[in-house]
């Protein structure tokens, strides 16, 4: 009896869904944090009668068959990268990009990691660094005799030192845009790599055409919308109660030829 195999994929494939939807749950006050979405398919069907197949001497056709599937698979878990709300914190060092792009991370073994968390600090050395004290690329250095460092939209910093009317400039920011940033290999800690489905970062100063711009002082949010995250898990476990129901009836029923006298 092929529905008990075929309500078990339909088990399977929602055990994903809520997986996927827990983790989106969890990061809803993640910064920077992309919700995700597991997207599923069909498997093959078993042609019981082939649709087109000649029905008569005649020449008369098969109008429609007779397919019967055998269930669902994962076809991959799609991020979804739409711009989450920025909120204002008032810190120096906190960024968030307004638009396309990621803010570029030396990583320990000297590749590249990308993030959309711009809760960034300064190291002992007056570096710019992630809170995991990975260094801000390119880099930059805050001069110790700083008053105030201020940042605009395109990346350009500035910082005012100690005794000196004029701003100095110490840096600009840039930051990198992918062909398919859903390609991207997350790697936890708020941080991305890139990957052969993501292409090749290209590179550029915020506010050039097809990339963000960066607010200082600000932090960008999750997209994560708590509502819709669990309207869809509601709809989860109803799928999951549905195949599990099918299950159970198929048995019963297979039981019930077992027992005919």
């Amino acid at each position: 009896m092929k529905a008990l195999s075929t309500a078990s994929t339909g088990m399977l494939a929602q055990q994903l869904n809520i997986d996927v939807i827990a983790n989106n749950i969890a990061n809803m006050n993640t910064t920077g944090f992309k919700r995700s979405r597991a997207e599923f398919q069909d498997l093959l069907y078993q042609n019981i009668e082939r649709a087109g197949a000649t029905s008569s001497d005649a020449g008369t056709v098969v109008p429609s068959g007779i397919q019967v599937g055998v269930g669902v698979r994962a076809a991959g878990v799609y991020r979804i990268t739409d711009q989450g709300s920025l909120q204002n914190t008032g810190n120096t060092y906190d960024m968030a990009i307004n638009g396309r792009g990621f803010f570029r991370v030396q990583l320990p073994d000297g590749t590249d990691g990308y993030t959309r968390a711009g809760s960034f600090q300064i190291d002992q050395n007056g570096a710019l660094v992630t809170p995991s004290g990975y260094p801000v690329q390119p880099a930059v250095n805050i001069p110790a005799d700083a008053i105030d460092v201020t940042i605009n939209q395109q990346g350009v910093i500035e910082a005012k030192l100690d005794g000196q009317v004029a701003q100095q400039n110490i840096g600009t920011l840039d930051i990198a845009t992918f062909p398919n940033e859903v390609g991207l290999e997350s790697v936890g800690n708020n941080m991305y790599l890139e990957s052969q489905a993501s292409g090749a970062a290209n590179l550029s100063t915020p506010g050039q055409p097809g990339f963000g711009v960066v607010y200082q002082g600000f932090l960008e949010n999750s997209n994560v919308n708590a509502i819709a995250e669990i309207t869809s898990m509601i709809s989860a476990q109803r799928g999951y109660e549905l195949n599990s129901k099918v299950i159970q009836t198929a048995d019963e029923m297979l039981s019930a030829a077992n027992n005919m006298r």
